[in-house]
């Protein structure tokens, strides 16, 4: 007889990650390629982040600290809460998917607000969970539609803020508005990867949701965005203990690699490359505003680290138009929007080659 998998992962589509630097060059016999699909830190890692790492290699033949022991308690001091209300993960990623094992049965409603970072969907779909979707409008989050969907087998409920791939947030009072309407056994995870780059005065303080503890909220945050460690896969989730008690019964030993550990730490106190990061990207969008403006292509204003913009032709075809030119981006039809991209904002050399083999494209079209 042959073997079946789980009816449920019929339903799942595989991950598409963003196509690596090595790999374009390696297809295309070209040099230099620059990737601007996977919003990773164009400044690269914390020079604290390098350091620590390099003193502990000799330590890498060792299992890993299974409690995450020294990075807790980093955060806990960072973020001013408990160790108990943190648990770090192999990326957020894992983290979504623990908290679908932990509390999500087979049949119960997940709530979903395409366009959105697909992991959600994925998460739930793996335990059985059913998708309820309430897209967005204009590229914002319809809250009015998600409290209105809201049901009794509404189990979880998962917001990307600022979003992926949109870059637009949920405000301090709309999010207020749809936690109070929430009932006791819903679970709100927010998303919180590129919290960091936020420049509005009018993005909510989760934190202080979570410290109140009167509702069932989760914030999900990385070091793989800002902190420049994404190919050491270290997230973290922040909640009331009696859920994160429940995560960890379902965490694997030894999930974040020793190395990981060792450098998100450190990097936690270097406010310097925080603040060049965000330098950087403040100065880059606005630049991506004036460029693509006088193209005429929209854009929306981005909370994040990338913009959501208009494609001149399909995606597909200016993707592959740009990738003959060494650059690489998102096309918006994993997303389901064939005329659109997803552009990570670079360095300042990065974001103009990026704007001249654009244009270059425009003008061959």
């Amino acid at each position: 007889m042959a073997l079946s998998p789980r009816p449920a992962l019929a339903a799942i589509k595989p991950y598409e990650p963003g196509k690596p630097v090595e790999e374009v060059e390696r297809e295309l016999g070209i040099r230099n390629a620059i990737k601007l699909a996977s919003n990773e830190n164009p400044l690269g890692p914390s020079p604290l982040a390098l350091a620590a790492m390099q003193q502990a290699l000799e330590k890498a033949s060792f299992y890993p600290d299974g409690a995450c022991f020294n990075l807790r308690r980093a955060l806990a001091a960072h973020l001013q809460v408990g160790e108990d209300y943190l648990i770090v993960g192999n990326g957020s990623d894992e983290i979504l998917k623990l908290i679908t094992e932990a509390f999500l049965q087979e049949g119960d409603a997940v709530l979903v607000c395409p366009p959105t970072f697909s992991e959600y969907e994925f998460a739930a779909q793996l335990m059985g969970g059913k998708c309820r979707y309430v897209p967005a409008v204009d590229f914002n989050y319809d809250l009015p539609g998600l409290k209105a969907a809201v049901g009794r087998q509404t189990k979880i409920i998962f917001l990307g803020n600022p979003n992926n791939p949109t870059g637009t947030m949920v405000t301090a009072a709309d999010l207020e508005d749809l936690i109070q309407s929430l009932p006791d056994e819903v679970l709100l995870v927010l998303d919180e990867a590129y919290c960091e780059y936020v420049d509005s005065g009018a993005y909510p303080d989760s934190l202080a949701y979570v410290r109140d503890g009167k509702k069932n909220i989760i914030a999900l945050r990385t070091f793989s965005k800002i902190y420049g460690l994404a190919g050491l896969r270290v997230g973290y989730g922040i909640a009331d203990p009696a859920l994160i008690a429940s995560l960890h019964k379902v965490r694997e030993p030894f999930n974040v690699n020793f190395l990981g550990q060792v450098a998100a730490a450190a990097a936690i106190g270097d406010t310097r490359h925080l603040e060049q990061s965000r330098q950087v990207n403040a100065e880059g969008k606005e630049f991506l505003y004036r460029e693509l403006q006088s193209l005429g292509l929209r854009y929306l204003p981005t909370q994040a680290n990338f913009v959501w913009m208009q494609a001149p032709r399909p995606c597909r075809e200016v993707f592959k138009e740009l990738l003959s030119r060494g650059i690489i981006v998102r096309t918006g039809d994993i997303f389901g929007y064939d005329d659109y991209l997803r552009v990570t904002i670079g360095t300042p050399e990065q974001n103009v080659r990026f704007v001249a083999a654009l244009k270059e494209v425009l003008s061959a079209g």
